[in-house]
């Protein structure tokens, strides 16, 4: 997109063909907004005062020096954000690793796209939401949606599916009737927490039906005979029974994907985030590769990202388990490589660290870091058992955050550090089809708000490293980046400033300055080392909270159109608040009845962890057993008060997507 002052227009680029949102074309307003941070703020007395960046910058070093002095290096945390750059990610990373020397570092696309990418490592080697071009989407002939609602929360997308509707093969899996699934030709809305199961039932009728790929199966493939011994198990009509899902349409289902010359799987964060979400991405990858789909020009699988910088955000250090260019920080020869670049001993590198919620859970314990500093992240909002994560936010003896609003989460900050927003700043991203964007400069920033690569350096060359090693320049940092990705799975050594400028196309892995790029991965093998996919066996458990007398009814969460994430920017944009100014609860008009609610009403749905109010929505396409709630609002409308904690054994990412309820009306006054 393009801007013209504060007004944003969009520009033809191949994405969104020249479309914007709502979110979108309104995005330019919050750079003049009264409610962004242009000052930094300490707290005293009990009260966020200003102050200059030298006390700022000052007050947080020697806050980090003292906690590590008494506590050792883990005493200090950090915790970054998907919507940051891949210079700020990169740069955060080496913070953590280098002037800190802690292994206390994650971010906010622990509770987004790590389900999906460690089953996607686990299936093809690699992970890249979409290993090809958004645009091969327009010559599909059908696709299958999991768990997507791409209509609200990327509406530009959508028109890439208009031939796979137009041609009858959109099929949508949610337990919701959702704006996408109104234009789907099947709409499938299994019990939450029931998708694996599904999965299974679908790729049953592939077999039966005699739909499976034997051939590229035999070929490009292993581990189908492990794989299939579970899903044999899960014919249709027993899939019916625990996922409400007719055996007529999963055979449908089977029948579409198998008939269409191309064709595409894609999940996202519906079918992901639960504490059994690797494995359910795993049986939906199961399902795509036995109809012999990826690697395979015009078909395929991938994961739609959900932030900014969602693939970027998760290949360049800011995970617990990472270094740059997607190596495993357990691994000793990634361990060494990276250290050469930053000019340190591979043994002073830490160990991998805790998981996003896990380290959050953790803060002011005995064991546990005692300090916080957070990068464009809002946890008292966007983590499961808000509650309980604010409580720990209250018990650590120092939080810093870095923002451009003053979020919830900054709020109960002892110092807030004003940065830069999208159009202040140079920075590339990674986007959902791994291609490097870069974006530039539009207007110039408030005068004391400095960028996050600024408060990196300044804090670094507090804590004693030289300057030189935190470069502020984000040219300079993506330099280093590429230095310090090469030869990894996602390598950007051949990428530069200068192609991008100069307006490269260019998808990772780029081994090469002379490299074009890879668009379409895994046409001739797949990532692993002996190049075939693998068939992973998974089967279905459930989720980890299922109803029960005392709380019968099943809750789900996700976005609506207006607002985005936490909603901290969102809900200061006058345009976008006054359509959507509150948390609501969609529920069927029968549950909403036996519960003495009627449309428009305040009611209070309750879980074993919290309670959260919201103004009833009578829904007659939502499931009678589940009710809806978005998770951009604070205080006591924040949806993640009842959500539940249970991790994946494998991604760590929480069951966001359900957990028992109930729902009553909300007290008079209350």
């Amino acid at each position: 997109m393009r801007m013209t002052g504060t007004e944003v227009a969009p520009r033809r680029f191949p994405t969104n063909r020249g479309g914007l949102c709502q979110k979108g074309w309104t995005a330019g307003s919050l750079l003049t907004s009264p409610a962004r941070l242009t000052v930094p703020l300490i707290r005293m007395d009990g009260q966020l005062r200003p102050a200059t960046w030298d006390a700022a910058l000052d007050l947080v070093a020697s806050t980090i020096i003292r906690l590590q002095a008494d506590h050792g290096r883990d005493a200090v945390a950090v915790f970054g954000g998907g919507g940051l750059t891949n210079e700020k990610a990169y740069l955060l990373g080496k913070f953590a690793r280098v002037a800190l020397r802690t292994s206390q570092i994650d971010y906010n696309g622990r509770f987004c796209m790590s389900s999906a990418a460690a089953a996607g490592i686990r299936a093809f080697g690699v992970d890249r939401g979409l290993p090809f071009p958004v645009t091969d989407l327009a010559g599909a002939d059908a696709v299958l949606l999991v768990g997507a609602n791409p209509a609200e929360t990327m509406p530009p997308f959508v028109q890439h599916l208009d031939r796979a509707r137009s041609s009858g093969g959109l099929i949508v899996v949610d337990p919701r009737r959702t704006p996408t699934a109104e234009q789907a030709t099947l709409h499938m809305q299994p019990a939450p927490g029931t998708d694996l199961a599904l999965a299974l039932g679908i790729l049953h009728a592939v077999v039966a039906d005699g739909h499976l790929r034997k051939d590229y199966i035999a070929e490009r493939t292993g581990g189908f005979d492990e794989a299939w011994r579970i899903a044999a198990a899960w014919w249709p009509e027993r899939v019916e029974r625990v996922t409400g899902v007719a055996a007529t349409d999963q055979r449908k289902a089977a029948e579409l994907l198998a008939g269409a010359e191309h064709a595409y799987v894609l999940t996202a964060r519906g079918t992901e985030q639960h504490a059994s979400g690797v494995a359910t991405v795993g049986a939906w990858i199961n399902l795509a590769l036995a109809l012999g789909l990826p690697g395979v020009p015009g078909s395929g699988y991938g994961c739609l990202t959900g932030q900014g910088n969602g693939q970027g955000g998760r290949e360049h250090g800011q995970k617990a388990d990472q270094l740059p260019g997607y190596r495993r920080i357990d691994d000793p020869a990634a361990r060494a490589h990276v250290a050469r670049v930053w000019g340190v001993e591979p043994e002073s590198l830490p160990g991998p660290g805790r998981s996003a919620y896990e380290l959050l859970d953790a803060l002011g314990t005995a064991t546990g870091p005692r300090g916080l500093l957070v990068f464009g992240s809002n946890v008292v909002v966007s983590a499961p058992n808000a509650a309980g994560i604010a409580g720990r936010l209250s018990d650590v003896d120092f939080l810093m955050v870095a923002d451009v609003v003053l979020s919830e989460t900054a709020a109960k900050a002892d110092v807030v550090l004003p940065v830069t927003q999208w159009a202040e700043e140079d920075g590339t991203l990674t986007n959902l089809e791994g291609r490097i964007l870069l974006r530039r400069k539009a207007v110039e920033p408030p005068e004391e708000v400095r960028t996050d690569l600024e408060v990196l350096r300044g804090l670094a060359v507090r804590l004693g490293e030289p300057a030189e090693r935190f470069p502020a320049d984000p040219e300079l940092v993506f330099d280093e980046l590429r230095r310090a990705s090469a030869g990894g799975p996602a390598d950007y050594s051949g990428v530069s400033y200068a192609r991008l400028r100069d307006g490269a196309a260019l998808h990772w892995p780029v081994p090469a300055a002379d490299h074009p790029g890879t668009p379409r991965m895994f046409l001739d093998r797949f990532a692993h080392s002996d190049g075939r996919a693998r068939f992973v066996a998974v089967d279905h458990s459930g989720p980890a909270e299922p109803p029960d007398r005392e709380f019968p009814l099943q809750a789900t969460t996700g976005r609506v159109l207006q607002h985005y994430q936490s909603g901290a920017q969102t809900r200061l944009i006058g345009e976008l608040a006054d359509t959507v100014p509150e948390a609501f609860v969609e529920v069927h008009p029968d549950t909403a009845e036996r519960a003495g609610l009627a449309d428009g009403d305040a009611a209070v749905v309750t879980s074993r962890r919290g309670a959260v109010r919201a103004r009833v929505r009578c829904v007659a396409s939502i499931r009678p057993d589940l009710v809806f709630l978005p998770f951009h609002f604070p205080d006591a409308q924040r949806a993640n008060l009842i959500t539940i904690p249970a991790l994946d054994p494998t991604s760590r990412m929480p069951e966001f997507k359900v957990c028992a309820v109930r729902i009553a009306p909300a007290e008079v006054g209350s």
